[in-house]
C-alpha cells in the first residue's frame, strides 16, 4: 500500500492461540467473547502481523513474530501456525531477509521477538543477517534479568544471539529510527514498550504493538492482564487513540487476526471505533480473516 512516499506491507508471520481471560485481563468473559470467541481451553485466535515500512532509501521491519524454534509441546500449548519460511520471510512481497535495513521490536516477549533468531547449521543467527535491530534498553535490561512474574515471557535464546553478532542497538527514550520512522516509549504493557510511529508526504500512522493488540481491545479499559502496568496502558491508550483519530492516522494491530490495518474514530460519546481498510491492500500471500 502506498502511504505519501513510503510503501507499506503486512506479512503475517504465524497463527497461535493465547489464554482469553489473559489476553483480557479483568473485562468478563461473557463480554470479550463476544467480540474473541474461546476454544474448549479457554484460548482465542490471534495473529503476529509484521509491518514492512520501505521508505524508498531504507526498509524498515516492524517485529519478528513468534518464529519456528517451538518444542512439541509449547508448539500444541499456543497452537503455531507458521506461515512462512524464517529463511525467506519477506518472499510474500518479493524480498529477502537480506533486504532488511533495521528491524525494530516493540518489546522483547517471545511472541514478538521469537522470529528475531533462526537456527542454521546447529547455530542461531540473526534471521536478518544485515539488519541492525533496536530494542529500548530497558527493556533489554528486565529481558536478561526478569522478575519472577516477567520471566514466563522471556527467551534469552530470542536476543542474546543479537548481542553476539553485534547487531543490536540499543535505544534509550523515543528516536527516529530512519527518516520519517519513530520508537516511541510508552510503557504500560512493559515498562519500556515502544510503538512505532510514521509519517511520509502529511500522512501518519502508528504500529500499536501490545498497547492495542487487536480491534477488540480499542476500548481503554480493555487492557491485558499480561500488561505490567494496565492502569498506565488504560491512560496510553486514551492519548495515542485520541490523536489517531483526530488526525485520521492509519492504525496497525499486531495480533489482529482480520484485516490489521485501517483508522479509527471517537463518537459523541467517547467510544472508539475501527475502520478496517479494505483487504485488497494486503500484500501477502497469507489468509487474512474477514
Amino acid at each position: 500500500m502506498q502511504f505519501g512516499e513510503f510503501r507499506l506491507s503486512v506479512i503475517r508471520e504465524c497463527n497461535f492461540r493465547l489464554d482469553g481471560g489473559a489476553m483480557f485481563g479483568v473485562v468478563p468473559k461473557t463480554l470479550w467473547s463476544q467480540v474473541s470467541p474461546a476454544d474448549e481451553l479457554n484460548r482465542i485466535q490471534l495473529s503476529c502481523n509484521l509491518l514492512l515500512i520501505d521508505t524508498g532509501s531504507k526498509k524498515v521491519l516492524v517485529e519478528t513474530g513468534m518464529g519456528s524454534r517451538w518444542e512439541k509441546r509449547e508448539a500444541e500449548r499456543y497452537e503455531v501456525e507458521m506461515l512462512v519460511d524464517d529463511s525467506n520471510v519477506l518472499s510474500s512481497v518479493g524480498l529477502s531477509n537480506d533486504d532488511v535495513d533495521a528491524v525494530i521490536i516493540s518489546h522483547l516477549h517471545f511472541d514478538h521477538a521469537g522470529g528475531a533468531c533462526r537456527m542454521v547449521d546447529g547455530k542461531l543467527v540473526p534471521t536478518f543477517p544485515k539488519a541492525k535491530y533496536y530494542v529500548q534498553k530497558g527493556e533489554l535490561d528486565l529481558a536478561r534479568n526478569p522478575n519472577a512474574r516477567a520471566k514466563g515471557s522471556y527467551r534469552q535464546d530470542d536476543f542474546m544471539p543479537l548481542i553476539e553478532h553485534g547487531v543490536i542497538a540499543v535505544i534509550d527514550g523515543d528516536k527516529e529510527i530512519v527518516p520519517g520512522v519513530f520508537a516511541k516509549v510508552t510503557g504500560g504493557h512493559t515498562s519500556h514498550h515502544q510503538v512505532i510511529y510514521f509519517e511520509s508526504a502529511g500522512n501518519k500512522g502508528v504500529y500499536f504493538a501490545d498497547i492495542i493488540p487487536t480491534k477488540s481491545h480499542l476500548s481503554p479499559p480493555w487492557v491485558m492482564g499480561y500488561d505490567h502496568f494496565p492502569l498506565a496502558s488504560c491512560d496510553v491508550k486514551s492519548q495515542w487513540l485520541t490523536q489517531a483519530a483526530k488526525e485520521k492516522w492509519l492504525v496497525v494491530f499486531d495480533h489482529e487476526v482480520g484485516v490489521p490495518w485501517g483508522h479509527v474514530s471517537l463518537d459523541e460519546k467517547g467510544r472508539f471505533d475501527f475502520q478496517a481498510l479494505p483487504a485488497e491492500t494486503l500484500e501477502s500471500d497469507a489468509v487474512f480473516s474477514s
